[in-house]
């Protein structure tokens, strides 16, 4: 007898057969298994949720009234035919890999991951597995992230000469899980922190959870810039060169993403400033992470999916390409405003 296969790829997403659940489905599903909350995985519309404890708060934040449960890191779940738990994937607070077990098969969704620990997201855990579906957002070997400490040092070293000269310095980045890294990388000794409302209301939601975050200040229509001098403002990319940041005189205006590595983008895109930092996965830890699992069969989705599918082909995995409508990170998407 032929088995169905333990994960299969429809239009809809992500689907088990023998749950008859999805993971991470963009279109509407009766029931969805969530890794995080970044706007490209959890989607408005489905019948049930399922995600971490850590994930569910931004989840109700974003999408309203829906019927979600939470459940732990490691806790094993029986659905249908499938043996279903989560595990850390070190992107965002609460971000998780799901291993789907059916009849001693294994796979792991992975989501979106990186296998740096920034003191704040639950660190990567890598789970054995015989198929492995990884991400590819910065899968060529030009990408190869700093250490954290020394991106805190420039970016706090760009903050203070802003302050010196009598400027604002605004820095942009997405509002759920970049931001509050950031947040955790500042030196609250240079000035305050402001923050636009988007990355404020998340914030909110992070310290309900206990998520410890440095003091920040709402950055709000009535705030009066003049009373916070050398601040540093965080905000969306969007709200950079607003007639909202406007408001605040002098200024410079930096982003923080792991785009800022090839120089033609950061010319382009990152104002005055660029700084390489970013919630994914580098060439060297897309790798890592795919040899831990010790996995026969990759499947690759988003970003450099062909170059990094032939890469690990001709070393010795077996693995193909899979269209998906996740995104990654990018320059244009705004998240959780």
């Amino acid at each position: 007898m032929v088995r169905d296969p333990v994960l299969t790829f429809t239009d809809k997403g992500i689907y088990c057969p023998a749950g008859d659940f999805h993971i991470d489905p963009w279109r509407p599903v009766d029931r969805a298994l969530i890794t995080h909350g970044h706007s490209d995985h959890a989607r408005w519309g489905m019948g049930t949720y399922l995600a971490t404890d850590g994930t569910l708060p931004v989840m109700r934040h974003r999408l309203g009234d829906i019927s979600a449960e939470g459940i732990a890191f490691g806790q094993a779940r029986q659905i249908g035919g499938a043996t279903v738990s989560f595990h850390p994937a070190g992107h965002v607070p609460g971000s998780a890999q799901i291993r789907v077990e059916v009849a001693g098969e294994v796979w792991v969704v992975s989501g979106d991951y990186k296998i740096v620990d920034d003191g704040l997201t639950e660190p990567f855990e890598p789970v054995k597995c015989h198929h492995f579906i990884t991400e590819s957002t910065f899968g060529l070997p030009v990408f190869r992230w700093a250490p954290q400490a020394d991106i805190a040092a420039e970016i706090n070293s760009w903050w203070a000469a802003c302050a010196s000269a009598g400027k604002t310095a605004f820095l942009g980045a997405y509002a759920l899980g970049k931001a509050q890294r950031l947040l955790s990388m500042l030196d609250p000794d240079i000035g305050p922190i402001l923050t636009h409302g988007a990355i404020e209301n998340t914030n909110a939601v992070m310290r309900d959870q206990g998520i410890r975050l440095p003091d920040t200040i709402h950055a709000s229509q009535d705030l009066n810039p003049k009373d916070h001098p050398g601040a540093l403002v965080l905000a969306p990319p969007s709200a950079l060169g607003s007639k909202w940041a406007r408001r605040f005189g002098p200024q410079e205006s930096a982003f923080a993403s792991g785009w800022m590595a090839l120089r033609g983008i950061r010319r382009r895109r990152a104002g005055d400033r660029g700084f390489v930092i970013s919630d994914h996965a580098d060439w060297s830890g897309l790798l890592w992470a795919i040899r831990e699992t010790e996995a026969e069969n990759i499947y690759v989705t988003h970003g450099y999916t062909d170059i990094f599918t032939r890469y690990l082909n001709d070393n010795g995995w077996s693995a193909r390409v899979v269209p998906t409508q996740f995104e990654g990170e990018t320059l244009d998407r705004e998240e959780e405003a």
